[in-house]
């Protein structure tokens, strides 16, 4: 009973931020600007090409800023699939391009010009293209060997496939809808999980609703950063559930915030929110969480607005009722120093 009250206490908080942060138009959103972008056609067609060129350029806002990222795109161009390409053309004699498994270990760094294969560094294509910084380099040629390699060069039909062989009849399918697209594309260097997860979350919710099981997986996608896991540990959820954690790999093991996330998903109807949403939208309550949070969204519960040395005292903010106001950074007691 008592395990029971906790996750109801907590239901009440994440719907109430749902209510006031959640965006209904969430799907039709991002489809929106998919159709802008030209990936609805591109999937409709299976080109892999505009679906790389969207897929690289969602991975080079990691790690950094947005307007960081973006004007430096902006500044120096982005990369393509059709420059990747023509490199390969070319014939590379670096052994580490000949295929995707043998890619590992790339090692280029742009500032020091240097690589784990130095003596194929001046001839070839890989740091020619004027990144951020060179992990990006390696992001970019191992998504594009993925594609070429292990997709087969089609990446619509690679996704279809992976799913279709997920059993959604036995009990926590969804975890293993996402396994079977973020475990093998985990490996792909440089991609973290979470970013991963946005963009695929993304592209599988909104570019072809006749396709059920991209649908499926797409609301089950959770992008978890640091404003998520912090507010799940202020407002006392990831505790009251025996999820405490700190920050990083851990957010995504079963007792992790992801877990958190989707065991309060399935308390909460979405379509009170959209009726044409799925009934559990884990990655809509995720969403709404992340819109609560950030700056450039409600902007309530992130280390801006709150001393995370004490209690948070912030008694106007919409969910003050049902949190625990835990510090997330207690000071040390004087008997400590």
């Amino acid at each position: 009973m008592a395990g029971r009250h906790r996750l109801a206490r907590s239901v009440r908080l994440v719907h109430r931020v749902c209510q006031i942060a959640g965006n209904p138009q969430l799907i039709s959103d991002t489809r929106r600007l998919l159709t802008q972008q030209g990936v609805v056609t591109a999937v409709h067609h299976h080109d892999s090409s505009v679906l790389f060129n969207w897929l690289v350029e969602g991975t080079s806002y990691q790690g950094i800023s947005d307007s960081v990222a973006h004007g430096y795109m902006a500044r120096h161009g982005k990369i393509r699939w059709q420059d990747i390409a023509t490199g390969f053309a070319a014939g590379p004699s670096c052994p580490r391009l000949t295929s995707y498994s043998q890619f590992e270990g790339c090692g280029y760094r742009k500032g020091a010009r240097s690589c784990a294969e130095p003596s194929h560094f001046l001839h070839c294509p890989l740091p020619t293209h004027n990144l951020r910084n060179g992990r990006l380099n390696q992001t970019a040629y191992s998504l594009f060997l993925f594609v070429r390699d292990v997709a087969s060069g089609d990446l619509v039909a690679w996704f279809d496939e992976r799913l279709a062989a997920v059993d959604l009849a036995r009990p926590g399918h969804a975890a293993r809808l996402r396994a079977a697209l973020l475990e093998p594309m985990n490996q792909i260097q440089g991609v973290s999980s979470k970013v991963l997860s946005m963009v695929l979350s993304s592209l599988l919710l909104a570019t072809d609703p006749t396709r059920e099981r991209w649908v499926k997986a797409g609301s089950v996608l959770i992008a978890v950063d640091t404003l998520v896991h912090n507010l799940l540990y202020r407002t006392g959820i990831t505790q009251r559930l025996g999820a405490a954690h700190p920050y990083g790999h851990r957010c995504y093991r079963p007792d992790g915030c992801a877990a958190v996330i989707e065991q309060i998903s399935a308390e909460i109807d979405a379509r009170r929110f959209n009726a044409e949403f799925p009934a559990n939208f884990p990655r809509y309550v995720q969403h709404a969480l992340w819109r609560f949070c950030a700056e450039n969204g409600l902007n309530e519960c992130n280390g801006h607005q709150i001393d995370d040395r004490n209690r948070c005292d912030r008694s106007d903010c919409p969910a003050f009722r049902h949190c625990d106001r835990i510090p997330l950074k207690p000071e040390r007691s004087k008997k400590d120093d």
